[in-house]
């Protein structure tokens, strides 16, 4: 398998290169995951890192390569929306209620509230 020394920016991994196995298409994996194990024997910690851009070229806007950054928020929250695969046939995610506290609504959205039209 091919692999790329891959630079990490933040977190605990700050500064570091690492080879990174590249997948079938060239690109290494979009997100890096390392257990880091727990020196009182429970659970590893798991570190994650996003892959983003290293740059692009000024002349020619060619990409240069990638970097991991490090993800604070673990792998959650509003960072990680677009990471599960999106097929033709799956169902959206649901959307969070903004009002979950305000009381429904008999009239459909758009329509006037008078009865009498």
């Amino acid at each position: 398998m091919k692999s790329e020394d891959t630079p990490f920016e933040g977190g605990p991994m700050d500064g570091r290169v690492l080879p990174v196995l590249l997948g079938p298409t060239g690109h290494p994996p979009k997100t890096y995951r390392i257990p880091v194990p727990d020196a009182a024997g429970g659970p590893p910690t798991v570190l994650v890192y996003r892959r983003v851009p290293r740059g692009h070229s000024k002349r020619f806007g060619l990409h240069q390569g990638w970097k991991y950054e490090y993800a604070a928020e673990g792998g959650k929250g509003a960072g990680t929306k677009g990471t599960r695969l999106k097929w033709p046939w799956s169902k959206p995610d649901p959307e969070p209620d903004a009002t979950p506290d305000s009381e429904p609504d008999a009239t459909p959205g758009g329509k006037p509230d008078d009865a009498d039209g």
